[in-house]
């Protein structure tokens, strides 16, 4: 392996590292907002690229059926929860945000469709489309056991991984999609030349990581989720309401999830069923965090990068396994770095 080769390799590992980093984040924010290791994030990601290919191609993505039919399965959910509990004056607000606004993005993408838009505009619209998604997942999912153990709420997920694999077959189709580079404008840097796609990946990552920290840093609503994570109950005493907090927290994530599956389609060819790997290799490098920090999670997705593209030189065949190789010495560090106490189980 010559300088060059390893310049390249290194360029290469912190594109596809920042990708993972902006999923990483995007997990630890749901896990420290919900106590939820949301496995299907990398699936999200994946519908996105699909989603957009979908609209490069002139055809409404199978994204719009998905959220309709998830919007009128959480409004039922939520019409019924309103009603045994005697919460009849909320239901024209609970029509109004879980099924009228989904149902008014997906109008809206349509009619949108055929005026043949823009590239700007339809990364709008698959932004808009996939958005919904994991807010939805949240309540049809989710919150009926929020209060239940991390073990469970991680069964939960696993499973709703797999539901999700089956439903972007059903919509999207087992054809692999690669959508056009955002930008033709390329640099280069000590003798190594740079696309532009890969400056735009890495500087999504940077962004999104600083807008996070002012976030949860500098705003009320970001403090408010931060007091969600550290105690649900008394977040509640304080008049901080942990179901909302988590849909702002999904919300966030589900955007995260979309950007990236926007930056990496154009870098790799990407089918219903892979979201896994993404969301995979990225909980790896937000295990390096401790799945609470965010500056943690990114570096150890950037690092997990770097090594699957020299790994990918090296043998391109055993990549995979020496990236979740990873997981046994990180997680025997970290159990052996961490102070372990019960779990506490809110009544």
């Amino acid at each position: 392996m010559t300088s060059d080769i390893a310049a390249i390799l290194a360029i290469d590992g912190i594109a596809t590292g920042a990708v993972y980093a902006l999923v990483a984040i995007g997990t630890v924010l749901i896990f420290t907002v919900t106590r939820v290791i949301f496995i299907p994030f990398g699936d999200i990601a994946a519908f996105t690229a699909l989603t957009l290919a979908a609209l490069d191609a002139k055809r409404f993505p199978g994204t719009g059926a998905l959220v309709v039919i998830l919007a009128c399965l959480a409004t039922l959910i939520e019409i019924v929860s309103l009603l045994r509990n005697g919460e009849r004056r909320q239901l024209p607000r609970a029509l109004f945000f879980y099924l009228a606004l989904p149902l008014a993005v997906v109008g809206l993408a349509s009619l949108t469709m055929r005026a043949d838009p823009p590239l700007a505009i339809r990364l709008v619209l698959a932004l808009m489309l996939i958005t919904p998604i994991s807010p939805l997942l949240d309540r049809i999912v989710f919150r009926p056991i929020a209060d239940g153990t991390v073990l469970l709420l991680l069964t939960v997920s696993v499973a709703l991984h797999f539901a999700l694999v089956g439903l972007g077959l059903l919509f999207f189709g087992p054809e692999g999609v690669r959508t056009e580079p955002l930008t033709s404008l390329s640099t280069e840097l000590a003798g190594v030349l740079i696309s532009g796609q890969t400056m735009l990946i890495v500087i999504a990552a940077l962004v999104f990581s600083g807008l996070l920290y002012l976030f949860f840093d500098f705003t009320l609503v970001g403090k408010s989720l931060r007091a969600t994570a550290v105690n649900r109950t008394g977040s509640r005493l304080m008049g901080i309401r942990p179901a909302r907090a988590g849909t702002i927290a999904y919300l966030l994530g589900s955007l995260m999830a979309g950007v990236s599956g926007i930056l990496i389609a154009p870098v790799n060819t990407i089918f219903y069923d892979s979201g896994f790997l993404l969301g995979l290799k990225a909980f790896v490098g937000a295990i390096v965090g401790g799945m609470t920090s965010y500056p943690g999670a990114a570096i150890g997705a950037v690092g997990v990068g770097i090594l699957e593209s020299f790994a990918s030189f090296e043998s391109s065949a055993l990549k995979d396994v020496i990236v979740f190789s990873l997981l046994i010495p990180i997680l025997i560090w970290r159990s052996l770095a961490s102070l372990h106490s019960e779990e506490e189980i809110e009544e």
